[in-house]
């Protein structure tokens, strides 16, 4: 559910749809609305802000519960999240069979979503300021880096229920390393949604024909290039992505062939995921960021990292 909910949040930004509902009520909009009079008033609200009036100014109304819907079926996704996961850790609370340290990592990951709609709304206000035509990119890293964390903490935990608990080794800490960059790659990426910055140049592996493009340090000081200057934002992450093809031909060049019998396909995963999800994004950028190809990019991040960090538990020293 929670790899639905990035691929949703994804359609959800790149459809221009974050800002459709203004307001935060965690209980009672999990209702649409529900009549005509509903929705004039749900567009009312929208038509104050400054993304309708620069941006969608002249929008219809069938237009406006495109862009609704999204975000509304995005916030639900997050409500329903928490039921799936608080109602049956309940149950097995009182029968006794989650208790100690286990009842404590449940409990700290059922906060930690919670918090996670928290930052989603946080988000969200940071587009509705005056002069704001969208979301804060450094919010939307946050939001993307909080829902990866909460994966990457319940598939953990699920594997040493499933596996046992496992050491650590050689292995297993190379992996770590590369599920550690395909993170930050990913949370490279929000910066490039956050800003748009796919449409700086559709071109590949030169950036309009040069390595480094045009305007690289133009932002005073440098530090904020990386997360406010668009070319450099684009530039950053496909080479972060390229390091993350590299990392994994080396990671299944000293790793495939030592791996125990059952656990080389991890390892063959990784490197199919990495090439595929390199595929991806170039052929994202060079026609031009279509939603459909975008989302699947977006889809292809969660499941390489979700490869990397199963190949970092399945390579653990056994005992």
């Amino acid at each position: 559910m929670i790899f639905a909910m990035v691929v949703i949040g994804g359609i959800t930004r790149l459809t221009e749809s974050g800002l459709s509902i203004v307001e935060w009520k965690p209980v009672s909009g999990a209702l649409p609305p529900l009549s005509d009079a509903d929705w004039q008033a749900e567009f009312a609200k929208y038509r104050q802000i400054d993304q309708y009036k620069q941006m969608n100014d002249g929008m219809t109304l069938a237009e406006f519960k495109h862009i609704f819907f999204w975000e509304w079926f995005h916030r639900l996704w997050g409500r329903l999240i928490g039921i799936v996961f608080f109602v049956p850790f309940v149950w097995f609370w009182w029968r006794g069979a989650v208790r100690g340290p286990l009842a404590g990592k449940l409990l700290a990951l059922f906060c930690l979503g919670g918090l996670q709609g928290a930052i989603g709304w946080w988000m969200v206000a940071s587009g509705l300021q005056r002069d704001m035509l969208a979301v804060s990119q450094y919010r939307l890293a946050v939001h993307l880096a909080m829902a990866l964390g909460l994966h990457v903490g319940l598939l953990w935990l699920a594997l040493d229920l499933l596996r046992g608990r496992r050491s650590t080794s050689t292995a297993r800490k190379f992996a770590i390393g590369l599920a550690s960059l395909v993170f930050l790659t990913v949370v490279a990426g929000a910066f490039v949604a956050g800003l748009d910055a796919g449409l700086v140049s559709d071109t590949f592996p030169l950036m309009d024909g040069r390595f480094v493009p045009a305007g690289y340090a133009d932002i005073e000081p440098f530090w904020r290039n990386l997360f406010e200057n668009h070319a450099t934002v684009q530039f950053n992450h496909r080479w972060l992505g390229i390091s993350v093809v590299l990392y994994a031909l080396a990671f299944t060049w000293r790793f495939g062939r030592a791996a125990a019998k059952g656990d080389e396909i991890y390892v063959a995963a990784v490197l199919a995921l990495a090439v595929m999800q390199a595929t991806l994004g170039i052929t994202t950028l060079m026609m031009w960021v279509p939603i459909p190809l975008a989302a699947a990019h977006q889809a292809g991040a969660v499941m390489l990292l979700t490869a990397a960090v199963a190949a970092a538990h399945a390579l653990g020293r056994r005992g």
